[in-house]
């Protein structure tokens, strides 16, 4: 489930609560001048965030996901993120 909590003139924070083995919550980050550049406005932030849960679970368990994090950093872990997000 994702939830927006906050948003203000750079970036949107979502709750995200995963329910697989456990139950998981994370706090994410999601800067609007990087999601123009993913989604070319074309996605809303809340399915960009859906599809990079959707990204994360499939290379690692819910508990291995960090709790807190800007959605920027997943490139770090997983070089293809970018491209891949790019062509959903």
């Amino acid at each position: 489930m994702v939830t927006q909590q906050n948003t203000n003139n750079e970036e949107w924070q979502f709750d995200v609560t995963i329910t697989s083995d456990s139950t998981t919550h994370h706090t994410v980050t999601l800067n609007k001048k990087y999601w123009s550049k993913l989604t070319n406005k074309t996605t809303p932030p809340e399915e960009l965030i859906r599809l990079s849960f959707k990204f994360l679970l499939a290379r690692e368990a819910n508990e291995s996901i960090l709790r807190k994090f800007d959605l920027k950093v997943i490139q770090t872990y997983f070089p293809e993120y970018e491209n891949e997000i790019k062509s959903n």
